[in-house]
């Protein structure tokens, strides 16, 4: 079948096993090919291809509400709701956004690009139907991975509680992005292997029928033996115990397996999980076989071999170097210890992980508890890493302000993936933790031009112990500059000039300076001389070179991948008014307060004028046209 050719979901009503099976098949080739261009989540997507078909077939979208936990697995989802003939926009500029996306179409009733939220929005979805009395079904459909989240935890223990009409989907294929960790793991490696759990409670409910209830000490006891063999027989009585039923272990590439048991919860009252077993990348042996997760979202490969396609001789990724850092500081400091939530591979921890695999502690998805686990070994002396995304930051603020900053304790962040990061999207683009960071006492910011300056930030912030330290980095390869051998301090606080200039001065740090560089190369040619520099620490600021360019009187332009408000520019206003330089020239160049969309770095940065033509326009509006004018301004 032309999967192009596919408009909505209600034709899978009238379709044949056999007829299902090819429909599978073609949609895993479509996946395979497209996504090599463009790059993606393919084995996800690959994962869950019998499952999606089936649960269109049987549920009725866009009435009854499918909710993608992250949303990393529903590419099958919107080739079957008519988004096939946008695959090859997937991830780009204006084009098909890889998450579930509300404004794309009806069919997508939730947005996310975080884990375990599913669960709680689908309560609230359900809480509405009952009070509107409709009887649609709410179907979240959430991975094994994203269980861990202690959000996802919470909700379970409210839907157990309220008893609502829900069905759960566990998509259990032993991933995250990389191999699941924890004792929830743990947990539903034993319910794969514990056979079918329903066959093994009906068969316990007819033997309890068998034991005769006269009441008095005959009933109690039958009562505890049924007990004890429910404990004993039936694996699933962690889900049962929380008020939800519980079905499966299910295959989830077998089309009977899946319409038994999704016709069953159907008839089922209160909310009841399906156990669902899929194999993450089945069908594409690259991915199928893929045990580290390096198959989960790549970009463009090469589909006979499944190379994956990357620039020749590039400099190593700012993840790769902040990895290889903290190895070579865990060499020399046995109190050197890195927590990450899931995200051993995405952070390039791998080689931390190998030479010292206990003090490398992956806690699954739970920034909130890597951050206060972090505290906590912060009292006792040690000097714990957290290995975290910015987007993902955002969820663990209250750990970071509470149990951390507010404490004085030396945690170290490394904050990856800050700024724009482009294919992925709104949720998320690192743009907000300086804002959300920059306002909590104790906490310093820092942020290096290059690889290299990057290497000396994560030595200075572990080594010197100047309490909270977030060090952000961005997404992607370094500039390929020289690497010093030795580590060194950088004096905490500094800034430093890296091109002089007297007519006006671009503050700026990170990926940014190099549009501001370029843009000082261009005003050069018209006759303005621009100072550059490395505002490297965006907390503590560099106060005595702030008081100096007030002193001269300079104009100043703030330039930043951050938002605007709140962000580095407001701290630098923050300090001419606090300071008593009400009059001096400042303009701030960032993230304008809106979210910003999927798409390439550089057609992003020219969406929201941040380009360094954009920045040679700001200038050029800044400065007056002559001495003059300057001296009436």
């Amino acid at each position: 079948m032309d999967v192009n050719t596919i408009k909505d979901p209600t034709f899978l009503k009238n379709t044949s096993k056999q007829e299902l099976e090819a429909l599978a098949s073609d949609i895993r080739q479509f996946l395979v090919e497209k996504l090599s261009v463009t790059g993606g989540h393919i084995a996800p997507n690959l994962g869950v291809v019998e499952l999606t078909l089936m649960l269109h077939k049987i549920f009725d979208s866009p009435k009854d509400k499918f909710l993608w936990d992250v949303g990393h697995q529903a590419y099958v989802h919107k080739i079957l709701t008519g988004r096939a003939d946008q695959f090859d926009t997937l991830r780009q500029y204006k084009g098909l956004c890889g998450f579930p996306k509300r404004n794309e179409s009806v069919h997508d009733v939730w947005e996310a690009g975080h884990s375990s939220t599913s669960l709680s929005a689908a309560m609230g979805m359900a809480i509405a139907r009952d009070l509107r009395g409709t009887d649609e079904y709410i179907i979240p459909i959430i991975g094994d991975g994203a269980l861990t989240g202690g959000m996802a935890l919470e909700a379970l223990d409210h839907i157990g509680h309220e008893q609502k009409n829900m069905i759960i989907i566990l998509n259990d294929n032993k991933m995250s992005i990389a191999p699941n960790v924890g004792a929830l793991n743990n947990m539903l490696g034993r319910l794969r292997t514990a056979g079918r759990y329903q066959k093994v409670k009906e068969d316990l409910e007819y033997l309890m029928k068998k034991i005769p209830a006269f009441g008095g000490k005959i009933s109690a006891a039958a009562e505890r033996v049924k007990d004890t063999l429910k404990y004993l027989l039936v694996s699933g009585i962690f889900f049962e115990e929380l008020g939800i039923t519980y079905l499966g272990p299910v295959d989830g590439h077998n089309f009977d397996d899946l319409r038994d048991n999704l016709n069953y919860a159907k008839k089922t009252n209160g909310p009841v999980i399906v156990h669902v077993l899929t194999q993450k990348g089945k069908g594409y042996q690259p991915a199928e076989s893929d045990a580290t997760g390096k198959w989960h979202g790549p970009g463009p490969y090469k589909i006979e071999s499944g190379a994956f396609i990357k620039p020749v001789d590039s400099a190593p990724s700012y993840s790769q170097v902040v990895g290889d850092t903290l190895t070579e500081l865990a060499e020399k400091d046995e109190k050197v210890v890195v927590i990450t939530p899931a995200m051993v591979v995405g952070s390039k921890l791998e080689g931390f992980q190998k030479r010292f695999p206990k003090r490398l502690f992956d806690v699954g998805i739970a920034e909130q508890h890597a951050t206060t686990m972090a505290a906590g070994l912060a009292t006792q002396n040690m000097k714990p890493v957290v290995s975290i995304y910015s987007t993902f930051m955002q969820r663990a603020y209250d750990q970071i302000l509470h149990d951390v900053c507010r404490q004085n304790l030396n945690v170290v962040f490394t904050v990856d993936r800050s700024g724009l990061v482009g294919a992925d999207g709104e949720t998320h683009q690192g743009v907000f933790d300086i804002a959300f960071l920059r306002s909590i006492p104790n906490m310093a910011i820092m942020m290096g031009k290059d690889e290299n300056e990057l290497r000396h930030m994560v030595y200075t912030a572990i080594k010197d112990q100047h309490g909270p330290v977030s060090v952000r980095l961005p997404r992607g390869n370094g500039l390929g500059v020289k690497m010093d051998t030795e580590l060194h301090p950088i004096p905490f606080g500094s800034w430093e000039v890296l091109r002089e200039g007297h007519d006006v001065a671009i503050l700026s740090f990170g990926p940014m300076l190099q549009e501001a560089l370029e843009a000082a190369k261009s005003l050069q040619k018209e006759g303005i001389s621009v100072r550059v520099i490395n505002a490297r620490f965006i907390k503590p600021m560099d106060e005595k070179m702030l008081e100096h360019l007030a002193e001269e009187n300079i104009p100043i332009l703030t330039l930043e991948e951050g938002v605007l408000k709140g962000g580095f520019g407001s701290g630098v206003l923050e300090f001419f008014h606090e300071h008593g330089y009400h009059h001096h020239l400042i303009e701030c160049m960032g993230i304008p307060d809106r979210f910003i969309e999927h798409g390439s770095v550089k057609k992003l940065l020219k969406e929201i004028a941040l380009t360094s033509d954009d920045v040679v326009a700001r200038i050029q509006h800044l400065l007056p046209q002559n001495s003059t004018e300057r001296a009436y301004k």
